[in-house]
């Protein structure tokens, strides 16, 4: 009996059909769990928006919003348990009143309603779209509100719609953590981005995330790379560097940004018997081409651009396939003149980069400063 079940469990056929069983029930917990977060996140913005409605009609507003928050509280403890808190339907009040005036969510309701309206009261509707969010049904704030409510608690605190909106479109693209968010933020991935594009581009940020269409989309300056947990004072070696790097590739890819996959490090290339090292190999997958890095502890200097040119030329000539584009080189380095980048490299470069890189996580405002003056 014993080898007929063995025969059974090892029949090819009986393991599509396990795997294929899997996979259906992992897809349905996953929807499971999606159902139940848009749930709660569309739960939480109407009693937000109930609350802030019950806190228009009292007539000393800030002393009864307290005391209506208090006894509604204590009531929904009684009625359904923990996480009612004074402080979570505070987050909650908050929420509506940070996303009932979204420039994002209002145009949706715009859409809506120029789909069910005649012409005659399509003039109307921009004086009433603030009134109408109420009247916002499951599926369209399910359809906006895509990530869980702890990422919602952190990103209604960010001021500024068009930075918020950037965060939660990188959220629910590359499936961040609250953690990753976080970090990601204080590491001012947004100002890093904005600092280098104009108006228009911008604008692409808030309403599509990061899109990568040439070498220059991928470059940050500086790069953030506290994750290593070594000292910004000269105390480590080049050598110690990449070997931190490489410990904590997982992080370093996600600091690199999107589209890129690990190829080699100290890979050796070849030619009139002299024999030279590319610190790091990476591809990009969305720009199909190779992305050679190399580490510089302390100030940068124009034989480290020149070196990489070397490797550049190299990777084009001897590496890149056909219908592959060009590679892209970038000197990390802990300083740099951009004066020594400007005159070191042509014109119209675009293959050839220099940022600076940073090992502790500056404050907030210390990086955005930092960023600014490097500009």
């Amino acid at each position: 009996m014993k080898d007929e079940e063995n025969t059974v469990s090892d029949n090819p056929q009986n393991k599509i059909l396990f795997s294929q069983v899997v996979a259906l029930l992992q897809n349905a917990r996953q929807q499971v769990l999606r159902t139940v977060n848009s749930t709660m996140v569309y739960t939480y913005f109407e009693i937000g928006r109930m609350i802030v409605e019950e806190e228009q009609s009292g007539k000393e507003r800030a002393e009864y919003g307290k005391q209506l928050l208090k006894g509604l509280s204590e009531q929904l403890t009684i009625e359904f348990g923990k996480g009612f808190s004074t402080d979570n339907l505070e987050n909650m009040r908050k929420f509506y009143l940070a996303y009932s005036i979204s420039e994002s969510l209002t145009r949706i309701l715009q859409i809506q309603k120029s789909q069910s309206l005649t012409g005659e009261f399509k003039s109307q509707k921009a004086q009433t779209v603030t009134a109408d969010l109420n009247k916002f049904d499951y599926e369209t704030l399910s359809s906006f509100f895509k990530l869980t409510w702890t990422h919602y608690v952190f990103l209604m605190r960010i001021d500024d719609e068009k930075e918020r909106r950037f965060y939660e479109i990188e959220s629910e693209k590359y499936n961040w953590s609250v953690r990753e968010l976080k970090r990601q933020y204080d590491s001012a991935l947004y100002t890093r981005l904005a600092l280098s594009r104009d108006k228009e581009g911008v604008l692409k940020l808030s309403e599509q995330g990061q899109i990568i269409e040439k070498p220059k989309d991928l470059i940050k300056d500086p790069y953030i790379l506290e994750f290593l947990g070594l000292p910004e004072l000269h105390q480590y070696s080049e050598s110690e560097l990449e070997e931190e790097i490489v410990s904590k590739l997982e992080h370093f890819l996600l600091e690199l940004g999107h589209g890129f996959t690990f190829v080699a490090r100290q890979n050796r290339i070849t030619f009139d018997d002299k024999h030279f090292r590319i610190d790091l190999v990476f591809y990009n997958r969305i720009l199909r081409c190779f992305v050679l890095i190399d580490l510089k502890i302390g100030e940068l200097k124009h034989q480290d651009l020149g070196q990489m040119q070397m490797y550049v030329n190299y990777y084009d000539r001897e590496m890149r396939l056909e219908d592959e584009n060009k590679t892209i080189g970038i000197v990390l380095c802990q300083n740099k003149s951009d004066l020594v980048v400007e005159y070191t490299l042509p014109e119209n470069n675009e293959q050839i980069f220099a940022s600076k890189y940073k090992t502790i996580l500056p404050s907030r405002e210390d990086l955005i400063q930092l960023i600014s003056e490097s500009r």
